[in-house]
């Protein structure tokens, strides 16, 4: 499986945001956290903001929103450009029918679920998304820990996939590091956000290097 890893603008320099994505110009995309102070107590960067962000970027966004009614506001985030958009399924009305819409407009459709939300009621349903993200923090602030309960429920989801041969991402978001970044990646994720670790290395583009090698060593001794 190709390892993707997506570095979170919530570690980067607000004031600098095209510089800082150009010092980690070897990730594979960009994620952007969208929150909107409902769904999550923070607030962060909005639809503007997104739209700007993916005019400067060389990298595609990964934008993950962490907000209320997605089935009103993650179509236009579709429409702005982004490469992929992710919706909380705790959130959503109707996962399906928005995912559907998502990709009508061109863009990947995620689905991301709280450590407390369990997996089952989406295993059926698996081939209607591009990606499913393993939230192993609670959602809203960045630099928390990671939460290794939530790996047997990326177990359930990586033998789904994979027994079905389905093209769907699965990626895990909270507290990655270099050592839970194996942990995650011997679970079955392929797709790792991180945010404080890459953003306040002192050389970002040597830490993407070592997260890259640290999960795919954990794959293939899985």
């Amino acid at each position: 499986m190709p390892i993707r890893i997506n570095p979170s603008i919530l570690s980067a320099d607000f004031a600098n945001l095209e510089r800082e994505i150009g010092r980690i110009s070897t990730a594979d995309l960009v994620h952007v956290d969208v929150m909107d102070n409902h769904f999550v107590p923070n607030l962060t960067f909005g639809l503007q903001m997104a739209t700007r962000l993916g005019e400067v970027s060389a990298l595609p966004l990964d934008v993950h929103l962490m907000i209320d009614d997605p089935d009103r506001w993650a179509p236009a985030y579709a429409e702005s450009g982004a490469y992929s958009v992710t919706f909380h399924a705790e959130a959503a009305t109707d996962a399906v029918v928005l995912a559907r819409r998502l990709r009508s407009i061109g863009a990947r459709a995620g689905i991301a679920l709280k450590p407390g939300t369990a997996a089952d009621p989406f295993l059926e349903i698996l081939h209607e998304f591009d990606q499913v993200l393993v939230m192993t923090v609670e959602p809203g602030f960045g630099g928390q820990e990671f939460m290794e309960s939530t790996m047997p429920k990326l177990r359930a989801l990586r033998e789904r996939v994979s027994g079905a041969g389905l093209d769907v991402w699965l990626q895990v978001d909270g507290g990655v590091n270099e050592e839970t970044i194996a942990i995650a990646a011997e679970a079955g994720a392929d797709t790792f956000v991180a945010g404080s670790s890459v953003f306040l290395a002192d050389d970002p583009l040597d830490r993407i290097a070592s997260l890259r090698a640290a999960a795919a060593a954990a794959e293939h001794a899985h």
